[in-house]
């Protein structure tokens, strides 16, 4: 079974400095039909002016996952990490036992366009980590590249969660398939372009919902970038 969830049917948050679409349930937002998929639990595409952020903040027992499409997000936590996040580059924290983080864009005249994933961990109370890896833009064209795993992958950041997540681009002709579990769930967020899933059409901000499905087709890109979610149930 496929269902589709329209871009315009998420929730929006405008606070000036930062314009917000949240897919499921988050902050002022709450959908009682749309808590999560599985155990993906948010994802907010969010739009930060520039030199403006998110002010120092704390968060336990999650897996945090930062991609960028526009600008830069300069990341600062108590572990001690410091780093710009760019278009390309996958970031993963693990919340863990506890971590204070802030995220900011300190760019003059550009706004920091990117999406902010949780995902519900498989270990809570481990202590809290961070991973950044860069995937070039050559590993996701005409293919779903593995980008965050529960299992090791030398390309993937490893997330402490029974989920994958890949990224791809298609274009014309290209198409991508991926083998799927029937008893496991998937998302697809369709990040911007066009592109059909599984004979459906979505564009830019849309999502499909799979569940009992045991393949995902992807066809018909327009400039599309996409990202894929295999999940636990």
């Amino acid at each position: 079974m496929i269902t589709l969830r329209k871009s315009q049917d998420r929730g929006y948050a405008d606070h000036g400095w930062l314009k917000s679409n949240h897919s499921f349930s988050f902050a002022g937002y709450y959908d009682p039909a749309h808590m999560g998929w599985g155990n993906l639990r948010v994802i907010n595409e969010d739009r930060v002016a520039p030199g403006m952020g998110f002010g120092e903040h704390g968060h336990r027992d999650m897996e945090i996952i930062s991609y960028v499409l526009e600008g830069n997000l300069a990341h600062r936590d108590s572990m001690g990490n410091v780093k710009g996040i760019p278009p390309g580059d996958v970031q993963r924290m693990s919340a863990g036992t506890g971590v204070q983080h802030s995220e900011f864009n300190h760019a003059k005249g550009e706004t920091t366009h990117f999406l902010q994933i949780w995902i519900e961990p498989n270990q809570r109370g481990i202590p809290p980590s961070y991973e950044q890896k860069t995937v070039p833009e050559a590993d996701k064209r005409g293919q779903l590249r593995l980008v965050a795993s529960g299992q090791p992958d030398a390309g993937a950041v490893k997330i402490h969660a029974d989920a994958s997540m890949y990224a791809g681009l298609l274009d014309g002709a290209e198409q991508a398939s991926l083998k799927l579990d029937p008893k496991r769930k998937a998302y697809v967020h369709l990040v911007r372009g066009e592109l059909d899933v599984n004979g459906q059409h979505l564009s830019g901000g849309d999502a499909a919902l799979l569940e009992g499905e045991s393949a995902l087709q992807l066809d018909h890109g327009k400039n599309a970038e996409v990202l894929v979610f295999d999940l636990a149930p």
